[in-house]
């Protein structure tokens, strides 16, 4: 995680506190930004998170060995291709084209069901997520609403996307950064969504 990922510039607080239209609290209008990124911390993540992402991590396993036993395979084929290709250039080699052209298919071949799996997985990857992860996700959301209410915050903006976007220039109060403490907030509530839902 980048150190500046925490910082929210100040022109963004001048931006959203100079809007006329916007209802403006006594004393200011209470902002804060939460790091996205760190939900997902082993130690000091959100638990049901990490529990989600480590159980869909889990499923996946044996297809992410099979991927990579097949990267391989295809690596050591190309080797012996490429080996072929140099013993063909010798004089009076013994390696004739119909062996170059047989590895060649073989390589090819693996690269095309290589493919199709990864894709396939891709695909099966995506709609695992929605199930195993997206109860969470939203679940999450709907605490960082609590949070807000609770906490008396009108925006809460998160400090991931700010990053990525470029916006965060500098920090004018380093308190605003409440990742730790909506962590915490998060992670003492009672469970209520099942991380574990079995693959159809």
């Amino acid at each position: 995680m980048k150190k500046h990922a925490l910082i929210l510039s100040i022109a963004i607080f001048t931006m959203f506190l100079t809007l006329p239209a916007f209802p403006q609290a006594s004393g200011g209008m209470k902002i804060a930004v939460i790091n996205t990124l760190a939900f997902d911390d082993e130690k000091a993540g959100i638990l049901k998170y990490v529990n989600a992402l480590n159980t869909l991590e889990r499923e996946f396993q044996p297809t992410k060995t099979e991927l990579q036993t097949l990267a391989n395979k295809i690596e050591t084929l190309t080797k012996e291709y490429n080996s072929l290709l140099e013993q063909a250039n010798k004089q009076n080699s013994p390696v004739s084209q119909q062996t170059i052209q047989a590895k060649r298919e073989e390589i090819e071949k693996l690269q095309r069901e290589a493919k199709f799996k990864q894709e396939d997985a891709s695909a099966r990857y995506q709609s695992r997520y929605q199930v195993v992860v997206g109860p969470v996700l939203q679940d999450i959301m709907k605490a960082m609403q609590d949070y807000a209410k609770q906490k008396g915050y009108a925006l809460i903006f998160d400090a991931a996307k700010l990053d990525e976007g470029n916006l965060i220039l500098a920090v004018g109060d380093a308190s605003i950064d409440v990742t730790k403490d909506f962590i915490t907030f998060y992670n003492a509530r009672q469970s209520t969504t099942s991380t574990t839902a079995p693959p159809k």
